[in-house]
């Protein structure tokens, strides 16, 4: 793999990695974290009322990411090997990408998600989107 697809994949995980964390902060946190990045007062309000479905639907989108991120960094070489690597790269990208797109579509079914919140996390899955694209592309062509 070229350095740039590497390094390109190394940033898109650590993204990734970190989206987690922010992800897991929320839990931890409690409801004025989940208002500050944006989820939406009916979250906020159900983890206040101590409904599980906000920490479940939130630490299941932690371990997806999580698991993304360590498919990122076995791209990169940074660790061993996972299984199907060269294609789930490109599908990893394609849904973070397909994620910043689809933004105008989501937003009706999610009202309560603050605007901010739209264009943060669809800027931020559109530049990991094209980061993993680049790693993805470098894998297959020199793998």
């Amino acid at each position: 793999m070229t350095d740039i697809g590497s390094h390109a994949l190394v940033i898109g995980g650590s993204l990734t990695a970190a989206a987690a964390a922010a992800h897991l902060a929320c839990i931890a946190l409690g409801p004025p974290a989940y208002r500050l990045m944006g989820a939406g007062e009916r979250m906020a309000r159900a983890v206040e009322a101590g409904k599980a479905r906000p920490t479940l639907v939130t630490a299941a989108i932690a371990a997806v990411l999580l698991v993304w991120a360590l498919y990122a960094f076995s791209g990169a070489g940074v660790m061993g090997p996972l299984p199907l690597t060269g294609w789930a790269l490109p599908a990893i990208s394609l849904v973070f990408l397909a994620r910043a797109l689809a933004f105008p579509l989501l937003r009706p079914v999610f009202p309560e998600n603050s605007a901010t919140f739209w264009w943060v996390s669809s800027g931020i899955c559109l530049l990991i989107g094209l980061l993993y694209a680049v790693g993805a592309v470098a894998a297959w062509v020199a793998p």
